[in-house]
């Protein structure tokens, strides 16, 4: 089951890439009809999924061999935390594929490809969130810069996004392959070699720890938090958001980042614990300044897309600064265990709501074709739908109270005073500068005069309204009654936490 919610769209992209005669309307159903297969897959592994604390630890697990003198084989299988990322990530894809496409997509042949790009790097996507093989996982991790890449530079915005793709594909490949060379000190370190993640979890290779092992584990993180990205390894973020196509910002924002966070978990969280937990106070400190830097840039950018995705660097700061108090030396288990289930849930969270921002933000290119913010104005009455849901979003991403950001904010915050009480105590001013931000974002988009240029501005369209609404109807969901997905992700957290 889980070998095909990554083959499906891999299949589906070929066949998209192939049909010549297509209408763009049978190109965007069929799209979506093969986007929402994975989604529909793995809501049957949540159903599937025993979060008892007897049960073993990863769960529905498919392998099969491939390269036998270096144990690498097809290894999927999930826990708590890989099915909560891998689901919140469909769900984003089938909103991206579902999304009116960019104007830069309009022509069949172009359009066609669009779809292939989107299905192949869902497929990957997945792929890096459902492997338990090393080996596995990087190659996934690396072939998701190819979708992203060609997303970016093919269907972006001119000249810019060609550039801006350049940087992002060669940035994040330097990360790759610092993280390449740590999972290879990190396997050279078994005997016999082995890939699989079940394993290395469980023989702790490099416990005595010492230069080795930190080196390993600075490979790991070198490049884990490029992809993540945390200061000072996020240059590449905000250009490349601002010149991708919305539903590829959202998928950058919603799925690629989280490739980063999901990696400090499953790689040096879990494989390098006495090293990791000795390096834990440095990569605190590390996310708290991206917290308060993130949000601090964030409020002085007056390019709407770029505002959005300095917030990416503060809300991704929150996820690192939970796995660190996780993984902490001080505090009790249970706190530790709180701080690692609220960095999870934000990383679910910040899918959803940073996904939606960058797909407003999309609207207002297709019928603005910029994103200065103080271009537009007076939009509330005009636009009445697309104030209503970026109020929303925006709302959910200050985290206010009654919405998922909230509640991943408020266990982060929890379990990281339980550890560092004066780092937890500094991110705090995170919040409060991104209230401010946002808030003038609202003002100076929908309230005010409305500029005569914008007589005309359309409303979102349906099927804007509903892809929004289903993205935000969920974070509204978890916002009140979040204990369906607490448990799933907190009986994996607190046995990562306990060893």
């Amino acid at each position: 089951m889980l070998s095909a919610t990554i083959w499906v769209p891999l299949i589906g992209a070929v066949l998209l890439a192939a049909w010549r005669d297509a209408s763009p309307r049978g190109l965007r159903i069929a799209a979506v009809l093969i986007a929402s297969i994975p989604l529909v897959l793995l809501v049957v592994a949540w159903v599937r999924f025993d979060a008892a604390a007897d049960a073993p630890l990863f769960q529905l697990v498919e392998e099969l061999r491939w390269i036998s003198t270096l144990g690498v084989a097809w290894r999927l299988g999930v826990d708590g935390i890989a099915l909560a990322v891998a689901s919140v990530s469909a769900l984003v894809f089938v909103a991206a594929v579902a999304y009116p496409p960019p104007n830069s997509a309009s022509d069949e042949g172009r359009l066609r490809h669009y779809y292939a790009w989107l299905l192949f790097l869902d497929g990957i996507s997945l792929g890096v969130f459902l492997a338990l093989d090393l080996l596995l996982f990087y190659v996934f991790f690396d072939l998701s810069l190819v979708g992203m890449y060609f997303l970016i530079g093919r269907f972006g915005h001119g000249e810019d996004a060609r550039r801006a793709a350049l940087k992002f594909f060669i940035y994040t490949l330097g990360g790759s392959l610092a993280m390449l060379l740590g999972i290879i000190g990190l396997v050279l370190a078994t005997d016999p070699l082995t890939f699989d993640m079940r394993t290395l979890i469980a023989a702790q290779p490099l416990s005595g720890g010492g230069t080795y092992a930190g080196l390993v584990l600075l490979g790991l993180i070198l490049g884990l938090g490029i992809k993540t990205p945390i200061v000072p390894f996020h240059t590449w973020l905000p250009p490349a958001h601002v010149d991708a196509p919305g539903p590829a910002s959202a998928i950058l924002a919603g799925v690629l980042l989280k490739m980063g966070t999901y990696g400090l978990v499953r790689l040096p969280f879990s494989m390098l614990r006495e090293t990791f937990a000795h390096y834990a106070l440095p990569l605190a400190i590390v996310a708290v300044v991206s917290i308060v830097y993130g949000a601090l840039v964030a409020w002085g950018q007056t390019n709407l897309k770029r505002r959005i995705a300095y917030t990416s660097v503060n809300h991704m700061g929150y996820v690192v600064l939970g796995i660190a108090a996780a993984a902490g030396l001080s505090g009790q288990a249970s706190a530790r265990a709180v701080a690692l289930t609220g960095a999870t849930f934000e990383m679910v969270a910040h899918a959803l709501i940073t996904g939606a921002l960058f797909l407003i933000a999309g609207a207002f290119w297709q019928r603005g074709g910029e994103y200065e913010l103080r271009a537009y104005g007076g939009l509330a009455r005009r636009a009445p739908r697309l104030t209503g849901l970026t109020v929303l979003a925006a709302f959910a991403s200050l985290g206010l109270p009654g919405l998922a950001g909230f509640v991943a904010e408020f266990q982060v915050f929890a379990g990281a005073f339980a550890v560092y009480p004066w780092l937890a105590a500094i991110a705090l001013l995170g919040i409060l500068i991104t209230a401010a931000l946002f808030l003038q974002m609202l003002q100076l988009l929908f309230f005010g005069e409305l500029p005569a240029r914008w007589s005309g501005f359309a409303d979102l369209g349906w099927s804007e309204t509903l892809v929004l609404c289903g993205l935000l109807l969920l974070v509204v969901v978890l916002g009140v009654y979040p204990g369906w997905a607490l448990t799933v992700i907190g009986a994996t957290a607190t046995r990562l936490v306990a060893g």
